[in-house]
């Protein structure tokens, strides 16, 4: 629970970083806190907007479904179909983080958008990087935008999809001498090389099927994509992510480690109050409440993501459930209360430990408060993080894939955990 390493300081405070550093000395726990509650706000409310272009018929629709959680058939997911379905850039939020947007974009190549007046209808501008989809070969089109959006100086990344549907043709045309590697090998290749014969210097293309997400390239694109972003943006991109796989739960746990930090300092200087039956523990609890809530959300333990799991696996809900050591129903204050008094068992402790560690020791020096919530939210988000992983492997049951709870990029073959 302990790391020795100094918490980085989130980049949004890079201009008060002095002030910020006498008031973590002085051990001024409501100065540190006034500071950073600005900080906590602008990092769960920071907006990333996706642009998601390609080829028509690519599965562009379907991509910004399934990076939302959602089914094609949900309430507030894009319509797709075998033709173009897009004719203005769409804006879809993400269901439970409204300010990370993925945009649906017109195909192109269509007649309406030729590529010498796609780049002013859809606003190359406005996107924080984009993903380019085909489902067959990269056209010049597709190259010509990728060279542009290069010029601008934003990311791309370039999207193979529907490599389950010619994985199966090969199955079935050679299936004595069929070998799945060397198909997706040659579609790679394929793919670069054409990229290549248009300008584009050493491209890289992931492979994807947009309804089996968490096969075969996704958790490399995850990576390349959380790579490229700016911190605070990152965090926010990581916490939306589908849980698809081991990779994209651990990442999203690292990244919500680095800010539990924050959340206790906020939760302890900003508004506390007495936490009933621990007088000696003052703190924010309805603060505490919706981090806990947000965990349970982003790892898709609330009870909305755990109905649509057992609907999509067909395994029954209690089955789910049973494999859950954290809470089954909604967080409450009550339920904070009783963690926060499970960790304040040792706090005194755990509080000498943290005057060892950088900023935290002179939070530490402040009492036992700090401690506690400290204490109550990385065990909080540790069994989150465990039963995420347990209900990964529970809703693999039907045919389970070790190469992807290791990380290899394989997948389940009928099923992504969404979890949002």
């Amino acid at each position: 629970l302990v790391s020795s390493k100094t918490p980085s300081l989130p980049k949004t405070l890079s201009k008060d970083t002095r002030a910020l550093k006498e008031a973590f000395e002085a051990g001024d726990l409501p100065a540190v806190a006034a500071k950073l509650q600005s900080t906590l706000h602008s990092l769960e409310n920071v907006r990333l907007d996706v642009g998601v272009t390609g080829g028509m018929g690519s599965g562009k629709s379907t991509f910004v479904n399934a990076i939302r959680g959602l089914g094609d058939e949900d309430p507030n997911s894009a319509c797709t179909g075998v033709v173009e379905m897009t004719v203005d850039p769409t804006p879809y939020p993400h269901p439970k983080y409204p300010s990370v947007v993925f945009w649906d974009l017109p195909g192109v190549g269509t007649p309406a958008f030729r590529a010498d007046k796609y780049f002013q209808r859809v606003q190359l501008f406005r996107y924080d990087f984009f993903l380019i989809i085909t489902s067959e070969s990269f056209t010049t089109d597709l190259a010509e935008l990728a060279l542009e959006i290069l010029r601008r100086g934003k990311h791309f990344y370039c999207v193979r999809s529907k490599v389950d549907v010619d994985i199966a043709a090969s199955r079935s045309r050679r299936p004595s001498s069929f070998s799945e590697e060397r198909v997706l090998n040659q579609i790679r290749d394929d793919c670069a090389q054409r990229l290549e014969a248009q300008g584009l210097r050493d491209p890289k293309v992931f492979l994807l099927s947009m309804f089996e997400l968490g096969k075969y390239d996704f958790h490399l694109l995850e990576e390349s994509m959380v790579r490229d972003l700016e911190s605070h943006k990152r965090h926010a991109f990581l916490v939306a992510l589908p849980n698809v796989s081991k990779p994209t739960l651990e990442r999203k746990a690292a990244s919500l480690r680095q800010h539990t930090w924050l959340v206790a300092t906020v939760a302890c200087g900003a508004n506390p109050r007495p936490v009933p039956g621990l007088p000696e523990v003052a703190c924010d609890l309805y603060m505490l409440t919706r981090a806990l809530e947000g965990y349970r959300h982003s790892f898709g333990l609330d009870g909305g993501s755990l109905v649509r799991l057992a609907e999509q696996t067909g395994q029954p809900l209690h089955k789910i459930l049973q494999v859950l050591q954290g809470p089954k129903t909604k967080v409450t204050e009550v339920l904070v209360a009783e963690l926060l008094g499970q960790a304040s068992g040792d706090a005194s402790a755990f509080s000498q430990k943290l005057l060892n560690v950088p900023i935290l020791g002179s939070l530490a020096s402040c009492g036992l408060s700090f401690a506690t919530v400290y204490r109550m939210l990385r065990t909080s988000l540790d069994v989150a993080v465990s039963d995420a992983q347990s209900v990964l492997v529970q809703a693999s049951l039907d045919n389970p894939d070790p190469s992807c709870l290791a990380g290899e990029g394989k997948g389940f073959r009928s099923i992504s955990v969404r979890g949002q």
